[in-house]
């Protein structure tokens, strides 16, 4: 049975330490999907007219995108063929696909569908639309995470997003490399423990950036990292210090999440809040960095040579374009057919992989 994202990553340079693998779980197509209702009309009505027709060839679909990129959705895609092919004649059936995970070349073939139109054919939204937009944001995560190595990369992005698709969200970006995720749901996807620090909404209420992080350290349990934000009061070194001596050994790190307002953070302030960290004796105490960063941000931390522990990135990669896929038909009733300006029949694809459906429903 598929057990969750195939990708190489070190998950213990997760800001959290290893993270806690939990059982992964599947996402099931919706009512929607499966009826159809999300499908471009024009597939439906395609649908129904060869249904009055009396048509209904054996067909092979090849599915590529026109640029390179971290394949991600394509596991989804297998679960919606499970359930949609789950009635058709297996001899007649057969898919190959790469895996999430996947880097592929422009114009490669990522999944290929050979059955009855009637069966499928109404699902081509659907699976483009799965692969375009997760695609797009593992790709994104790929970047900074490319940007960023060896230190570990956080997905923080799912306040910009959908909450009904912030989970697939953060599934992308742990697809593309991120070691861990914000939302709970998004990392059971992956078979992860979800990662977080603490709001800055609980710092003002609490009145006192110490206040706060001792009632963190009182009330989570002893697997939470205790993870600080320094940046809503005062000076960040100083109240990095403060948090560290109240603390002890029990901090495992601060996060830098100055805003723009106030000059965001900066290599230097790294830095110093490192230097001062270590000067009173807290070398273990870990520096996460979060704030508008991208892959080029990153970068300028690295140039500089700030300290840093951790990224945590947000909107680059929830803000992703997504990657544009196509459906083509390339074969029907053994013979190849293609649409002008695509070559006929079935394309030279070695790194495809059959899929067992059953095991996908």
């Amino acid at each position: 049975m598929p057990t969750g994202p195939r990708i190489a990553r070190d998950e213990s340079r997760a800001h959290q330490g290893a993270p806690t693998l939990m059982p992964p779980i599947r996402e099931v197509p919706s009512r929607e999907v499966l009826a159809g209702d999300s499908a471009d009309v024009y597939f439906f009505r395609a649908t129904r007219i060869l249904e009055r027709e009396g048509l209904d060839p054996l067909v092979l679909m090849e599915v590529f995108a026109r640029r390179p990129g971290v394949l991600c959705g394509i596991d989804e895609a297998k679960t919606l063929l499970g359930h949609a092919l789950a009635d058709a004649d297996p001899s007649e059936v057969t898919v190959d696909a790469l895996a999430d995970g996947d880097l592929f070349d422009a114009k490669e073939v990522v999944l290929r569908i050979h059955g009855r139109y009637r069966a499928f054919g109404l699902y081509e939204t659907a699976i483009l639309g799965m692969l375009a937009q997760a695609t797009g944001w593992a790709t994104a995560a790929r970047e900074c995470v490319e940007a960023a190595s060896p230190k570990p990369v956080i997905s923080f992005g799912a306040r910009h997003v959908h909450p009904n698709i912030s989970h697939l969200l953060d599934y992308a970006a742990i697809v593309g490399g991120c070691v861990g995720a914000s939302t709970p749901a998004g990392a059971r996807l992956a078979g992860l423990a979800p990662t977080g620090t603490m709001p800055h909404a609980l710092v003002l209420i609490f009145g006192d950036t110490v206040e706060a992080a001792l009632a963190f350290d009182r009330d989570l349990e002893p697997d939470v990292p205790r993870i600080v934000l320094v940046d809503t009061f005062k000076d960040e070194a100083e109240e990095a210090l403060r948090v560290a001596n109240a603390l002890g050994d029990r901090l495992y790190g601060i996060r830098l999440d100055t805003p723009a307002e106030r000059g965001r953070v900066t290599a230097d302030l790294v830095k110093e809040v490192r230097a001062r960290l270590d000067l009173a004796g807290f070398h273990h105490v870990r520096i996460v960095v979060s704030g508008g960063l991208t892959p080029e941000r990153i970068l300028y931390f690295r140039e500089h040579e700030a300290p840093v522990d951790n990224y945590a990135v947000g909107s680059y990669i929830s803000g992703a374009t997504p990657i544009d896929f196509t459906g083509d038909i390339k074969e029907i009733d053994g013979a190849p057919i293609a649409k002008r300006g695509r070559i006929p029949g079935r394309t030279d694809s070695p790194r495809l992989r059959p899929v067992d459906l059953a095991a996908w429903r």
